[in-house]
């Protein structure tokens, strides 16, 4: 829902025509850490989550690829297909703050205009290698949900109402994803 929440919110603030979800194949900064869902079944999800909603899409080039997924590459590709276009990079706060970590992160920020999200009760706070003109903040409520709390709770046998769309849960109980019974 969070995920959803800020895609609506960037796209209305910002005035932006469309909001596209990338999946990556191998998010390389999660794999190494923990198990994640295959690319194809989070493709899935994220169909499923934007499925009817105007100005949102999903964009599976990063699974077309293969290999480990940064998004400087994306960018690249991006650029190279659509010149004219001006990319709008959306991350949350927490990401923002450790994108020096990114691969080639320099190039991500020349390629794009950064739009970092914060919650309404949270000044955005960011190094000053974040500010300028190609980075914008825009301030949202709080969605007290994560995919960590969605996970834990589907493990535990608790519902998934408020936490997902049905569409999403729908895909995690059909892949019996972190413990889900269909």
């Amino acid at each position: 829902m969070g995920h959803l929440a800020a895609a609506l919110e960037v796209r209305a603030t910002m005035g932006l025509d469309r909001v596209d979800f990338l999946v990556a194949n191998d998010p390389w900064q999660k794999s190494s850490d923990r198990v994640v869902s295959s690319a194809a079944v989070r493709l899935e999800m994220v169909r499923a989550m934007v499925e009817g909603r105007d100005g949102l899409g999903v964009d599976d080039r990063e699974i077309r690829r293969g290999g480990l997924t940064y998004t400087v590459d994306t960018l690249e590709d991006l650029a190279k297909e659509q010149p004219e276009t001006d990319v709008f990079l959306i991350v949350g706060q927490d990401t923002a703050n450790r994108i020096s970590t990114w691969h080639r992160y320099e190039e991500v920020l020349a390629l794009s205009t950064l739009v970092i999200v914060n919650r309404a009760d949270n000044d955005a706070q960011h190094s000053e290698m974040l500010s300028g003109e190609r980075v914008h903040n825009v301030s949202m409520p709080t969605v007290d949900v994560s995919s960590t709390r969605v996970r834990a709770s589907v493990a535990a046998g608790e519902d998934m109402i408020g936490l997902t769309t049905d569409a999403v849960a729908a895909v995690i109980r059909r892949h019996g994803l972190y413990g889900a019974t269909a």
